[in-house]
């Protein structure tokens, strides 16, 4: 889900529920649902602007909106526009962003008698961004240079009506646009170079051996990255009865989501290489190659993705009999969606020739079925049960079921306890599944690397780690409960308190490199390295590649309290004065 896509001028209220509902929602819907309800029913028209600044430099806000609406006997509509910027955040204005950032890629060569990096002869390493460590080598501070969040802008718009055909039947439709620019900064480009042995740039000539160098291309610029998304929702659906005690909603739903990205100021290694053998591009005066030379192997490069979703619906509600506490009611529902997935990356990227980018494309299709019901029994006008199951099938990794009872008693008016349990499931994504091998140098901190490049043992450096996709990852499964009591002492006071406990088997975790590098340092504390994940060093401990990726990752348990205290105080002719207090305690959170 992009929270972006929804349109602000849209929202009317948001929903949570804190216990699991996978019984009705499906996947995900493991420890609780967040609901985000659309506007509805409006009568007349709504502007509103705002702004927002942070003390620290970077990410100002402006948003403004306007919803109209309009309603008669039969007919409702409303429709409306939002935009929303938040501007760049650069690493150097935050705080703590004022700290060298570490890296081996600032200009510096393997040096094959020692089996060690060394600085570049010749190059004094204090141009630009460039600064000497602790043992010497040159370092690039890309913390002076790269942003933390991107500049984003946001637009959209929205309608949605609803129509009474006759006394049964009715139609409802809705549609929406959302456009979301973004604009990046990253620190040049980072890169391993080759150059072969008797050209103008081998450190020893002769040996029969090229040289290996650790560059920064200072002198290409920095990387931008420019982002356009669009997402295009589109609904139309029929509610209707078929007699006193049967109701029904079916309908059709199409989602399009489309993104488009360019990347400028990268690298193609290989011609990087051929400007470097021929002498145009020298790693003693990078900042001396001519425009012609740099452009000669600076390259643009893009990924067009595309997500579109199919979806059938249908639900039947129904009386079934009558019981202590009135009728006892139920409903019956089905869906089936079609999804369509693909992340295409330029062919330079896909063949992993491009230095300083990452990722690569991946692309997959399945359908999704699913049933489900919930069941009220009250037994008592003070007492009540709801059952609910959902059975989803998966056209490319199988099926879950997960069921849910929930429990209701109040034995005063003003006083109710609940509880509730279920069980819930997470599906793996398209893309963690089908995605291709790709390249980062992530930033991380490994204590012996730091060392072995003279730096303080919490330095922030940059390391080789390439992703790798699952195809073997299984769902996510969760069991959880709840209790609780709400209580209304008086008409201008309710609170409500309620523990919650969770536990998630088969966790699908991204593991990065940073975790790799905890799980090798301390796994009694991390655990170990899942399998096909590794970890590689050098004898001084200094970390010469990463595999990274995604994996089922032991059990997730989380426990605590939620508290909601409400107040609403009368004041007549001047109107009402309302309080709403939440407060969740987190008691416990582990992985094992």
């Amino acid at each position: 889900s992009d929270l972006n896509a929804i349109p602000l001028a849209a929202v009317e209220r948001i929903e949570i529920l804190s216990d699991g509902a996978s019984a009705v929602y499906g996947s995900d819907a493991i420890g609780g649902v967040v609901n985000i309800i659309l506007r509805k029913d409006f009568n007349g028209a709504e502007l509103r602007y705002g702004i927002g600044a942070t003390e620290v430099e970077g990410g100002d806000l402006e948003d403004m909106s306007v919803v109209f609406g309009s309603s008669s006997d039969r007919t409702r509509i409303v429709g409306g526009a939002s935009s929303s910027k938040r501007g760049m955040v650069f690493t150097r204005d935050q705080i703590g962003g004022g700290g060298l950032g570490v890296s081996l890629y600032g200009n510096n060569y393997y040096d094959w008698d020692t089996g060690n990096p060394a600085p570049v002869p010749g190059f004094a390493c204090n141009q630009g961004a460039f600064y000497v460590l602790g043992n010497g080598l040159c370092s690039f501070n890309f913390n002076s240079v790269a942003a933390n969040e991107a500049k984003v802008g946001n637009k959209s718009v929205f309608i949605r009506a609803d129509h009474q055909i006759n006394d049964n039947w009715s139609i409802y439709a809705a549609a929406n646009t959302t456009k979301v620019e973004t604009f990046g900064r990253y620190a040049p480009v980072p890169g391993l170079v080759l150059v072969d042995d008797n050209t103008p740039n081998d450190i020893v000539r002769g040996d029969g051996l090229g040289t290996y160098f650790y560059h920064r291309f200072a002198a290409a610029g920095n990387r931008d990255n420019f982002t356009d998304t669009t997402n295009s929702d589109y609904l139309v659906g029929f509610q209707g009865q078929l007699t006193d005690t049967i109701g029904v909603d079916f309908g059709l739903r199409r989602t399009d989501y489309k993104y488009i990205e360019l990347g400028r100021g990268y690298i193609v290694g290989s011609l990087a290489s051929q400007a470097a053998n021929a002498g145009l591009y020298l790693f003693t005066d990078p900042f001396g190659a001519s425009q012609e030379t740099i452009n000669s192997f600076t390259v643009t490069i893009n990924r067009e993705s595309r997500w579109q979703t199919n979806e059938i619906y249908g639900l039947m509600n129904f009386d079934l009999f009558e019981m202590g506490g009135g009728t006892s009611n139920a409903v019956f529902g089905a869906e089936y969606r079609e999804d369509t997935f693909q992340d295409q990356y330029d062919s330079l990227s896909e063949a992993g020739v491009v230095l300083g980018s990452a990722g690569n494309s991946s692309a997959g299709s399945r359908e999704a079925k699913a049933a489900y019901f919930e069941w009220l029994l009250p037994f008592t006008s003070t007492f009540d049960i709801t059952l609910a199951g959902r059975f989803d099938s998966y056209s490319d990794y199988g099926n879950d079921f997960s069921p849910k009872i929930a429990l209701r008693w109040q034995p005063f008016e003003n006083l109710t306890f609940r509880g509730s349990y279920g069980e819930g499931f997470a599906a793996p994504g398209l893309d963690i599944l089908t995605q291709k091998p790709s390249f980062s140098a992530s930033p991380v901190n490994d204590p012996q690397s730091c060392i072995a490049l003279g730096q303080p043992a919490t330095c922030q450096l940059q390391v080789d780690t390439f992703f790798l996709a699952n195809p073997d990852l299984s769902s996510e499964t969760s069991k959880q409960f709840s209790v609780g009591v709400v209580y209304d002492p008086f008409e201008w006071l309710d609170m409500s308190l309620d523990y919650y406990n969770i536990e998630v088997d088969n966790t699908i975790s991204q593991i990065s490199a940073q975790d790799i590098i905890n799980s090798d340092l301390d796994p009694v504390t991390f655990g170990p390295i899942p399998p096909g994940l590794s970890i590689t060093r050098l004898a001084n401990g200094r970390i010469t590649e990463i595999i990274a990726g995604y994996a089922n990752q032991g059990t997730l348990s989380t426990d605590g309290l939620d508290l909601r205290v409400n107040t609403n105080f009368e004041l007549g002719a001047y109107g009402e004065l309302r309080n709403q207090l939440a407060v969740s305690y987190v008691r416990s959170y582990e992985i094992a």
